[in-house]
């Protein structure tokens, strides 16, 4: 079994970090003041698991991120710790440590510490809900004689390691070990394995890299998305992408509180362009784009098809095929209902059991 972290018994924590990393995956890129260990992996699983890591107690961070479903939800949209509804999809975390930046649209986020402050201390809408009483929240942790003996392996240098900084590094730790590397698609690619995809799949990969599909220009790389980094590589430019799926005012609009890359820079011409995701695990990942709004894959390569979706009537009316800001690779093409079913195929065949129920990476 390929997996991202150490093997079952698990070296001291003072012992350099060993990568067992899939065939054609390169070492993840780690921050120098967040170094990897055992222990942190292991300390950032338990806090990953636990509701107490809410003001209310009620919500973990796998509340939104499930390890069947490629720690994704099968929500249109999650629920906070309090009700608020948020405005986007629970992105996948399947090979997260390889991304440049991180949520849908934040050009600002570079690392997974950086990340993890937006559930933890957004107001509006609230997620986790920390700010609420920062302090008696590090207490549960502190207070408790099995996290005593975890923060103590994971920080030995520190005299009090109970705090958020702290909290936040072995978060990062432990999610940069959700590596997935085994699906039918690496199998056939790296591991040499010609009966690993159907013949379906094949197809529907030759397509997917044609310049008839165009979809490897978006869903690049070993995790296909223009977002990657690793250990030996520099990121380049943020990629935000408009896929055509709304065109309210015929000037670009998206629904409001919903514009992604706009809501930060401004620019009318960045309505609607958010961050390509990850295609690893899709097939278990639905309810898809950035607001959840398509149901399946087949309404997914629909989608593309047409060069964006035309929504007749109500509130969201508009023809995100004519949205002035849409990719130019977004186009409409023509596919026969064989070439929609072997796209659908070679999508299901990046689906890596192994990392969908490894128990390292589910509840301790």
């Amino acid at each position: 079994m390929l997996l991202g972290a150490c093997p079952e018994d698990q070296p001291p924590a003072e012992a350099p970090w060993e990568w067992r990393l899939p065939p054609g995956f390169p070492e993840p890129f780690v921050p120098e003041d967040d170094p990897m260990s055992a222990a942190k992996v292991e300390l950032g699983r338990h806090v990953f698991y636990d509701p107490r890591l809410s003001y209310n107690e009620t919500m973990a961070c796998a509340t939104c991120h499930e390890q069947a479903r490629a720690f994704t939800d099968g929500k249109a949209t999650p629920i906070g710790s309090t009700g608020h509804v948020l405005p986007r999809n629970a992105m996948s975390l399947t090979n997260v440590a390889f991304q440049s930046i991180y949520t849908w649209a934040n050009p600002k986020l570079s690392t997974l510490e950086e990340q993890a402050l937006v559930p933890m201390f957004a107001d509006f809408p609230l997620e986790l809900g920390v700010q609420q009483d920062t302090d008696a929240i590090v207490r549960r942790f502190a207070d408790d004689p099995e996290y005593q003996e975890l923060f103590a392996a994971a920080f030995p240098d520190d005299d009090d390691p109970f705090t958020v900084d702290r909290i936040v590094q072995a978060l990062a730790s432990f999610q940069r070990t959700l590596i997935s590397g085994d699906s039918a698609y690496d199998r056939f690619i790296y591991q040499g394995d010609a009966s690993a995809m159907s013949e379906s799949a094949q197809r529907g990969m030759a397509l997917f890299f044609s310049e008839t599909g165009e979809c490897y220009h978006c869903h690049a790389g070993a995790n296909f998305s223009t977002s990657f980094r690793s250990a030996g590589t520099e990121p380049g430019p943020p990629d935000f992408q408009n896929n055509g799926l709304y065109n309210l005012d015929e000037s670009g609009a998206y629904p409001p509180g919903n514009g992604g890359l706009f809501e930060f820079t401004g620019d009318p011409r960045d309505q609607g362009k958010f961050r390509v995701p990850t295609l690893r695990n899709v097939a278990v990942t639905a309810p898809y784009m950035h607001d959840g709004s398509m149901a399946t894959l087949a309404e997914v390569i629909d989608h593309y098809a047409a060069g964006g979706r035309e929504i007749a009537d109500g509130p969201l009316a508009g023809d995100g095929r004519q949205n002035p800001n849409k990719s130019t690779l977004v186009r409409q093409v023509e596919l026969s209902p064989q070439d929609r079913a072997d796209l659908v195929a070679f999508l299901e065949s990046l689906t890596d059991d192994a990392f969908l129920t490894d128990p390292k990476f589910g509840p301790p």
